[in-house]
């Protein structure tokens, strides 16, 4: 009868890790899907993997809203030529996922070439739409 008990216990446990990894698997995709918008500036897929309620913070203080944010990228203010995620640490609460990474960039901001180096710490929640980020804050990394 132990044995039983131990064996559907285990039989659990390795159910609640499969879950866990799907829900991993499902954060890292939406995370390149919204690498992917800022490249293209993809108003529909920015939409999708933000909230309304973003609170986008930029490491010069800046913050901005879901609609402001959207439009620097899907109008060229603020143009990504690439972008490359390194250190990347994702922790997830039920419904809620902290994501710290380094970001490296080549930027073409209004026509003029940049580069950016940043740390990053995002927040995303798990909403019928599927993960979607609520907050984001950079600093510089000198």
């Amino acid at each position: 009868m132990i044995k039983a008990i131990l064996l559907f216990l285990l039989s659990f446990a390795g159910l609640a890790s499969q879950a866990q990894k799907r829900e991993l698997n499902d954060m890292k995709f939406s995370l390149e899907v919204l690498r992917l918008a800022m490249l293209s500036g993809d108003k529909a897929q920015l939409l999708q993997v933000t909230t309304p309620e973003l609170s986008y913070g930029h490491s010069s203080g800046l913050v901005e809203t879901q609609e402001q944010f959207i439009e620097k990228l899907s109008s060229g203010k603020s143009d990504f030529v690439s972008i490359n995620i390194s250190s990347q640490t994702i922790a997830l609460y039920k419904n809620a996922a902290v994501v710290r990474h380094e970001l490296n960039a080549e930027t073409n901001d209004n026509g003029k070439a940049g580069t950016v180096k940043l740390q990053v710490v995002q927040f995303w929640v798990e909403t019928k739409m599927g993960w979607q980020l609520a907050s984001r804050q950079a600093i510089k990394i000198q």
